[in-house]
């Protein structure tokens, strides 16, 4: 209940808020996201404190969806997070901001939360998206699709490096080590 209330954000405050820069320091490179706070307050912030918390420093990018060695996937992603296999019962869900009523999209270097088939299950697990995946959004043959919360302004070359790292399946071996993810001063 408490990090409910900690996560609330009203409309009034997170309108005309500024975009926020968090750095991922992967294994890999460094990835830059700028995050729009004005237009998914729920989910920027909900991301946010679990990167001033260091709750990802450490985690892994380890998944990995390409149509080329899928062809049953209309999307092309990476994803990292804390892996859903270790779900911590403490860290809550937040409820889902849609495409639909922010505006933002799933197209190419988009972050976005990861969810189970609940739209409102979101937690700490996120993914970037490589080229248009319109199809995650809202009103699309998903429901009501994947929150999107920010872009990649600097490191698409690293995002698309992990997406070609080698992969059994959908998942990366070796996993992409997070090393930090902080906010940019």
């Amino acid at each position: 209940m408490l990090a409910f209330i900690a996560l609330a954000v009203s409309p009034a405050s997170a309108r005309g808020a500024a975009p926020v820069d968090v750095a991922i320091q992967t294994s890999a490179g460094t990835i830059v996201v700028r995050l729009d706070p004005a237009r998914a307050p729920i989910t920027v912030k909900n991301f946010l404190h679990y990167v001033d918390l260091g709750t990802y420093n450490g985690a892994t990018i380890y998944r990995t969806l390409r149509r080329a060695t899928e062809p049953q996937s209309r999307i092309e992603v990476i994803q990292g997070g804390l892996n859903p296999q270790a779900a911590n019962p403490m860290i809550k869900p937040i409820p889902l901001e849609p495409t639909s009523k922010t505006g933002l999209h799933n197209a190419d270097g988009t972050i976005a939360m990861a969810r189970t088939a609940d739209p409102n299950s979101a937690t700490t697990e996120f993914f970037i998206d490589i080229g248009d995946d319109r199809f995650l959004d809202a009103g699309g043959p998903l429901g009501p699709g994947y929150a999107a919360f920010g872009k990649v302004i600097r490191g698409m070359d690293v995002v698309r490096k992990i997406h070609r790292a080698p992969a059994s399946g959908e998942s990366l071996t070796p996993p992409i080590r997070i090393i930090k993810v902080s906010r940019v001063r």
